[in-house]
């Protein structure tokens, strides 16, 4: 891996040898304003010039190529490979090939990314209620996951039990406050969702993303989860310092969440 800059997050999960995996944090890039430091989001408004170098900058502590996908809360699901360019719509990515990053922007929504136990192949899903809620149970994480498992194993429940999953940074329980249609969105599939919403007022409740997902994850069989737990120390708009938040701002720039085969 290339010099890793001060303040970028990297996954404290089991990996195996050979697989790579880091967030990026707010600092270490040329942005300015509502954008600063390190915006690697060209759709937020910011200095196309300023987000190629933090692109730059952030291809070079990952010492590999990182592919932006242009996310719109769906889920397509894209294999990426050596020539695969930026800009592709889908909302989740996967690899088996060296040097080439799965990687996912975000600034409330959450990353996640994941290796089988051998590093094979590796994969990454951008989660924000609506891709993760999907439709009729299938979302994000389940157009990926069908996607994934024939990679891996011959059958889904062995594939599971090869599977690693690492949730990112997000907008935490405490913060995301959601209405009726979200809540609704997840009893629809699963009743026991009901415990992921806490009432506040009249047809609002704070929602736990990372819970949620979490969920769905388990539902697939994939029980080695890491990483955000739903502490305050994981969510985006409680820390304005590590985290770009557009709940929180408004106005913001997008971190990323990268894995790839080194």
């Amino acid at each position: 891996m290339g010099d890793l800059p001060a303040g970028f997050l990297r996954p404290d999960w089991p990996a195996p040898a050979g697989v790579r995996a880091l967030c990026s944090l707010r600092e270490g890039g040329v942005s300015a304003g509502p954008y600063a430091s390190l915006n690697l989001g060209d759709h937020v408004g910011d200095d196309p010039a300023a987000v190629a170098e933090n692109r730059r900058r952030f291809a070079r502590a990952l010492d590999a190529r990182p592919v932006f996908l242009q996310q719109v809360h769906g889920a397509q699901v894209v294999q990426l490979a050596p020539d695969s360019a930026d800009g592709e719509q889908a909302d989740a990515c996967w690899t088996r090939e060296r040097g080439v990053a799965c990687t996912i922007m975000v600034a409330d929504c959450l990353p996640v990314l994941l290796s089988d136990r051998e590093g094979r192949c590796v994969a990454a899903a951008h989660c924000g209620w609506r891709g993760l809620a999907g439709a009729g149970g299938r979302g994000v994480l389940e157009a990926l996951w069908d996607a994934w498992w024939p990679q891996v194993a011959t059958s889904a429940p062995a594939a599971a039990q090869r599977t690693l999953a690492w949730l990112g940074p997000c907008i935490g329980p405490r913060a995301f406050e959601v209405g009726g249609e979200v809540k609704a969105a997840f009893e629809a599939v699963d009743a026991d969702a009901a415990r992921r919403f806490t009432p506040v007022s009249a047809g609002k409740w704070l929602a736990d993303l990372p819970a949620l997902a979490r969920d769905r994850l388990g539902a697939l069989g994939i029980e080695a989860l890491y990483g955000n737990d739903g502490s305050t120390a994981w969510c985006t708009v409680s820390n304005p310092s590590s985290f770009f938040s557009h709940r929180r701002d408004r106005v913001s720039g997008r971190f990323a969440a990268s894995i790839w085969r080194g």
